[in-house]
């Protein structure tokens, strides 16, 4: 779930150019660059300015981030639209001062609570903001298909992205426009899932080993139950997004149980959630969640038991339940008291099957071009740095995408290892329900999953119901 989702139901908490000759001397023609790929930029436009008696200065080299680095597009303003509001617009803001100072750029951010709504109407309505921030893949994909998104690799030196990001970060940005594939954005600020949080002092001292593989997760498991403990603690109510904590799990399986490329097939309808491999990947779950001597309350209380409510029961002494599995936000809701590295850390969800290496499942924000001026390549370049998100990382709750992020600039050793997750892992996919339409990820999976979990219908009528959410899209 991302974490636009998480603001909506109220869940606390994502180079340079081929080089451009850009010109700018006194006595000389100054032209403006045409949009090239769908944005809102005027076309070319060619001034003669009077003749001055000053010296000519050299024009500034290189990208357009080191042209920016030298003040060659000071006073230029670029718009941006996204869903950052309140203490994430702050944190935000605060992440892009040092450059607009640097640069004389102003970067002007407006954030809505209703993004998705809003910028379908600019877009559509030709009044598309210079970038934009997309916390749901889906939607941008939506805007890259009509063919009103720029293509990032001819904003930018595709080798620098490549040596600044896993390569399933560039896959994930990769979609279907109107003339072929494009890299339709990128990323900023991201957020782990594949995480399974535990209470650290009690955890070493009832002398518990953090599993390698999932059957040694389960081992432990049944362990704890022997113990006269339960394992997990699990909840999945929202209000009206009840459910979506069940999606996550399923899509961590899905990574664990098959291949990337059928996991992919998934989000865009093309597998269905019939098949054999989304039933398995259910089955797996329920070898947990519906063996009532492994879950805190039992599976009648996952779908009463708020999400944010469940993993508290861990730092209750002794623990009432010693393991959760949810995204790294869940902090947020842990006790204020409680230390990181101290009272809880967190292990990686393991491997099931060997084959499929170490996948994680993350979630995050890509920003998306609609115009092309010099100024917005510069912004668009920036925000690939790890720099562009030094602020926010050192805020906590935030891992950069970023190859060149330092690992100092986290505030605990254990973000600073989630950084290293994401940086490692053979395999990255975004939240499968955030990809999938409204109708479906949002819809008849939610339903579909509590109703199972409930024990209102069964496996097969479950993923039947769930599939039928793609006929509604």
């Amino acid at each position: 779930m991302s974490p636009s989702k998480k603001n909506r139901f109220a869940v606390a908490s994502a180079l340079v150019a081929t080089t451009l000759v850009f010109t700018a001397c006194s006595g000389g023609a100054k032209t403006e660059t045409p949009s090239a790929g769908g944005g809102n930029t005027a076309g070319t436009k060619t001034e003669t300015p009077a003749a001055s008696t000053e010296p000519a200065k050299p024009a500034a080299s290189g990208s357009e981030l080191d042209q920016a680095m030298a003040g060659a597009f000071k006073g230029k303003k670029v718009t941006m639209f996204g869903p950052f509001t309140d203490a994430d617009q702050v944190k935000f803001e605060n992440s892009i001062k040092e450059f607009e100072t640097k640069t004389g750029i102003d970067i002007q951010y407006e954030g809505s609570k209703e993004f998705e709504a809003t910028i379908s109407i600019r877009v559509d309505g030709g009044n598309a903001p210079d970038i934009a921030d997309f916390p749901q893949p889906g939607l941008l994909a939506s805007f890259v298909k009509k063919g009103k998104v720029l293509d990032v690799n001819k904003l930018m030196d595709p080798a620098k992205l490549k040596a600044n990001y896993n390569a399933s970060w560039l896959d994930m940005a990769t979609m279907e426009s109107t003339n072929g594939k494009i890299m339709a954005g990128i990323w900023n600020r991201s957020n782990v899932k594949s995480l399974v949080w535990y209470p650290k002092k009690q955890f070493d001292e009832a002398g518990y080993k953090v599993p390698k593989t999932w059957d040694e997760m389960i081992a432990l498991s049944k362990q704890i139950a022997k113990d006269g403990d339960k394992a997990w603690a699990i909840g999945i109510e929202s209000g009206a997004a009840t459910g979506w904590a069940a999606t996550d799990w399923i899509e961590d399986i899905m990574l664990r149980t098959t291949t990337p490329e059928n996991y992919d097939k998934w989000v865009k309808g093309e597998l269905p959630f019939t098949s054999p491999e989304v039933k398995n990947a259910v089955q797996k779950m329920a070898e947990i969640w519906l063996d009532d001597s492994l879950v805190y309350g039992g599976r009648k209380s996952i779908v009463t038991t708020a999400f944010g409510d469940a993993p508290k029961v861990m730092f209750d002494n002794p623990p009432k339940a010693w393991m959760h599995r949810q995204g790294n936000f869940i902090t947020s809701f842990f006790p204020n008291t409680a230390k990181a590295g101290t009272d809880y850390d967190w292990f990686y969800l393991p491997p099931i099957d060997a084959k499929y290496g170490s996948p994680v499942l993350v979630a995050g924000d890509i920003y998306a071009a609609f115009n092309d001026r010099p100024e917005v390549r510069a912004v668009l370049q920036f925000f690939t740095t790890g720099e562009s998100i030094k602020t926010w990382v050192q805020s906590g709750g935030v891992i950069a995408p970023m190859n060149d992020a330092k690992p100092e600039w986290y505030t605990s050793d254990v973000d600073r290892r989630m950084g290293d997750l994401v940086k490692n892992a053979t395999t990255l996919r975004f939240d499968g329900s955030d990809l999938m339409p409204g109708s479906v990820g949002a819809g008849t999976f939610w339903k579909g999953m509590t109703d199972y979990v409930s024990g209102t219908v069964d496996l097969d009528k479950a993923l039947e119901e769930i599939q039928a959410g793609w006929n509604k899209k």
